[in-house]
C-alpha cells in the first residue's frame, strides 16, 4: 500500500507510484489531487444544498478515439462533480483537459455510500489503466454500520484492483469540520472519518492500492478555517 498526504504544495513527493507499464501515472495522480482541491475538496460543505446540486449535476464521460489511457471513475458526488458550474470544471472535466487522450467513464452518483459503489464496479467487466474511488462522506453522516462500512470498503477496493492496474482510493475528508455540524455531532463525525480512512487505509494495503489522506483535524483544514 503507497499513502499519500496532502498538504497541497505543487511539488510535493507523490510517493512510490512509477511503474514502467505506465509512467505517466505520478504525473496523472498530481492533476487529480490538484483538481480535487480545486473541486471537489469542499463538497462535504454543501450537504446542505444537495437536493438541488444534485438536480443540475451530470458526470462527466470522455471517450476519444485516439485514447491511449483508461480511467474509471466511481464513487459519490465528489466523483460527479457536483457543485462545479459546468462539467467541465469538475474533476473528470480537468483531467480531461489535462488529459486529452484520456477515456474517462464516469459511474459516480450522487449520494452513493461505498455500498453503491459496489454496485457501479460489478455494472462494468472491461479493463482501465486507472480506477479512481471517491466515497466515504455519505456512510459517516448516514451513521451506517462501522462493519458494514469496513466490509464494503474492503469489496470495493478488491473490485477497483480487479477492473484497473492501478487502484486510487480517495475517501471523503473529516466531515466533522463541517461548519453546520457543532459538538457533539461534529465529534461524532470527525470520529466516524477517522475510523472510515483507518478502513480504508487497510484495504489499500490489503490490495496494494494506493490510499489517498485527506483527513485533517480543524486546525489543519483549509475549508474549516475559511468556509
Amino acid at each position: 500500500m503507497r499513502a499519500v498526504h496532502t498538504p497541497w504544495l505543487p511539488g510535493h513527493r507523490l510517493g512510490r507510484m512509477s511503474s514502467p507499464s505506465w509512467p505517466v501515472l505520478p504525473a496523472l495522480v498530481a492533476v487529480l489531487l490538484v483538481a480535487l482541491f480545486a473541486t471537489s475538496g469542499c463538497a462535504v460543505w454543501r450537504i446542505g444544498q444537495a437536493r438541488e446540486l444534485a438536480q443540475r449535476s451530470e458526470p462527466l464521460q470522455h471517450a476519444p478515439a485516439d485514447a491511449t489511457l483508461r480511467l474509471l471513475i466511481v464513487g459519490d458526488s465528489t466523483g460527479v462533480g457536483t457543485g462545479a458550474s459546468d462539467p467541465r470544471r469538475s474533476l473528470a472535466g480537468l483531467l480531461a483537459q489535462a488529459y486529452p487522450r484520456l477515456h474517462i467513464d464516469n459511474r459516480a452518483s450522487d449520494g452513493a455510500t461505498f455500498a453503491k459503489v459496489i454496485g457501479q464496479l460489478e455494472a462494468t467487466t472491461a479493463r482501465y489503466d486507472l480506477v479512481l474511488v471517491q466515497a466515504g462522506g455519505n456512510d459517516v453522516i448516514r451513521l451506517r454500520s462501522l462493519d458494514d462500512v469496513r466490509a464494503d470498503i474492503d469489496r470495493v477496493t478488491a473490485l477497483a484492483r480487479a477492473r484497473g492496474a492501478r487502484a486510487l482510493l480517495m475517501p471523503a475528508g473529516n466531515v466533522g469540520n463541517a461548519p453546520f455540524f457543532f459538538a457533539p455531532v461534529s465529534w461524532l463525525m470527525t470520529s466516524r472519518a477517522r475510523t472510515m480512512h483507518g478502513f480504508v487505509r487497510e484495504a489499500a494495503a490489503r490490495h496494494e492500492a494506493v490510499y489517498v489522506n485527506l483527513f485533517k483535524d480543524r486546525a489543519d483544514d483549509p475549508f474549516a478555517q475559511r468556509p
